[in-house]
């Protein structure tokens, strides 16, 4: 497949590497020091599944340079979705797929307002990676798995495509019919997460071990359950129990992005985290208190330390 990367940072360096080691024709879309390094060094990717380093790599900071693909892998900051997705405009033609593996729910409404609903391919992603350094991705843990799939369910050409060039990587990679709710799902988990670890502070497990902050982060959760429910999302009423089971299993030291960008005085995505979740529940009546507190009190934040 021809590959277009737009954002080469965690996800779209990890995978997007994976794909070209494995012979696909990748291209990727950089800026600054990490641009810099991918033109002279190429990328490396550190991974406790096997390290690997491509001397050689096509990068540009003009997707226009790219020409038309047969999909885009959309991996920017939410805060450049917009801007980003007028940008990679001509590297669609008919057929082209754009899949967003970025957090959030509101990033596929944004890409079909510019894009069109025909290019758009709904997707979530699960690891653990960051541009540890300029040319640099380093992933943690061994979980690397993408989710995609046609909003309409169907199992269409450039799906199938995407798999197998995902089989050929080595990625983990699942078809849904059901992407939506996928989404959705993994919005409730991302939500609780990054707003908890935001606010303390600190990684998963001293909040899910106190008794106060383990049931505030319970509600964070439902009141995305809640909003998805109204929205006609159709998870379980009980689902935030469901994932706060989940988030005993995981380690004491997970932390979100959120938390992450917030020591590093980097700008947050909570407008598009639990500030959406409570922008779609005043539309739709649903009270959101708990996620309501995460976004104002993390709003100090929000533009990061130059902000």
């Amino acid at each position: 497949m021809r590959i277009a990367v737009m954002g080469t940072g965690g996800i779209g360096g990890y995978f997007g590497a994976r794909l070209a080691h494995a012979g696909h024709e990748v291209a990727f879309v950089a800026r600054g020091a990490h641009l810099e390094a991918l033109r002279t060094s190429g990328l490396r990717v550190e991974s406790p599944l096997g390290d690997l380093h491509l001397p050689r790599v096509e990068v540009t900071a003009e997707p226009a340079e790219i020409g038309t693909v047969d999909l885009v892998l959309f991996g920017v900051k939410l805060w450049d979705t917009v801007q980003a997705a007028e940008s990679v405009k001509p590297l669609i033609k008919n057929g082209t797929g754009v899949v967003s593996f970025q957090n959030g729910v509101v990033k596929d409404d944004i890409l079909r307002e510019i894009l069109g609903p025909e290019a758009v391919v709904g997707g979530a992603s699960y690891i653990a990676s960051t541009i540890a350094g300029p040319g640099l991705i380093r992933h943690t843990g061994t979980l690397q798995k993408l989710v995609f799939g046609e909003y309409d369910g169907t199992l269409t050409p450039r799906v199938r495509r995407f798999r197998d060039a995902c089989h050929d990587g080595g990625i983990d990679v699942e078809v849904s019919d059901r992407i939506e709710q996928v989404i959705w799902e993994k919005f409730v988990f991302l939500v609780g997460l990054s707003g908890t670890t935001g606010l303390a502070r600190s990684p998963i497990g001293p909040i899910r071990d106190h008794e106060r902050s383990r049931a505030f982060l319970h509600d964070v959760m439902d009141e995305v359950v809640r909003v998805a429910r109204a929205q006609g999302v159709p998870l379980p009423a009980d689902y935030a129990d469901d994932r706060l089971a989940f988030v005993d299993t995981v380690s004491a030291e997970m932390t979100s992005s959120l938390h992450n960008d917030l020591e590093r005085g980097n700008r947050l995505e909570v407008a598009w985290l639990s500030g959406d979740v409570v922008e779609r529940g005043a539309r739709l009546g649903v009270p959101t208190p708990c996620n309501r507190a995460i976004n104002d009190i993390l709003s100090v934040h929000s533009e990061g330390r130059a902000g």
